[in-house]
């Protein structure tokens, strides 16, 4: 009888601290395996190019590319890899836009290392783990409507503001301090989440609904 080969787990985390103390908890158990770590979203995606890793531990607030649109992207162009929200918040957006993207799981930092455990491999199993807090959310979300643009991400509402403003494309990226690809990938979710047909539809919707303060 061969050994199961360990669950290869990838750390996406902004604090140091944070990735070395998870790095030394994974070390604890025999059937999970560090094969990399990451502090933000853009650097997760090009590791998953290499690394494949099975797991991501996303932390979901962080510079340049934010968890949720790295878990967003993780499962369009990964589906293999599973993506495991762990957060110091749980606030009803961030966890609805967290499970929205993708993530098959969202556990608070305060979890215990075995709970952590059983969710990574739950997670590479394809089931999904919730802090009560983040169950709770899901649970209040099937009671209430949700109006257009409720899930719209900030760096989406600020490209949207942008949009409203006039500005295409280039003049965004050049404003926002980013890709110019990536803006249209912003474009591309804004237009989808408001249900718009195009660009022009959804700068009006924007107006219409009050989107932009």
């Amino acid at each position: 009888m061969t050994q199961a080969e360990p669950i290869r787990v990838l750390i996406v985390d902004d604090q140091p601290v944070v990735r070395s103390g998870l790095g030394a908890f994974l070390q604890a158990f025999a059937d999970l395996e560090l094969v990399g770590e990451a502090s933000n979203g853009e650097e997760a995606l090009r590791l998953c190019q290499t690394l494949r890793p099975d797991v991501i531990l996303m932390d979901l607030i962080m510079p340049v590319m934010d968890g949720v649109e790295a878990t967003r992207q993780v499962s369009a162009q990964h589906p293999e890899i599973q993506v495991l929200a762990l957060s110091s918040f749980s606030d009803d957006d961030l966890v609805r836009r967290a499970m929205q993207a993708g993530a098959v799981g969202y556990l608070l930092k305060n979890v215990s290392h075995i709970a952590l455990a059983e969710a990574i491999r739950a997670a590479h199993a394809g089931r999904a783990t919730l802090a009560p807090e983040a169950a709770q959310v899901l649970i209040r979300a099937t009671r209430r409507p949700q109006s257009p643009g409720h899930d719209l991400t900030p760096r989406e509402r600020e490209v949207l503001a942008l949009m409203v403003q006039g500005l295409g494309n280039l003049e965004i990226a050049t404003r926002l301090g980013i890709g110019e690809a990536t803006v249209k990938t912003h474009v591309s979710h804004v237009i989808a989440k408001l249900g718009a047909s195009g660009r022009t539809e959804a700068v009006a919707l924007a107006i219409r609904l009050g989107l932009i303060s």
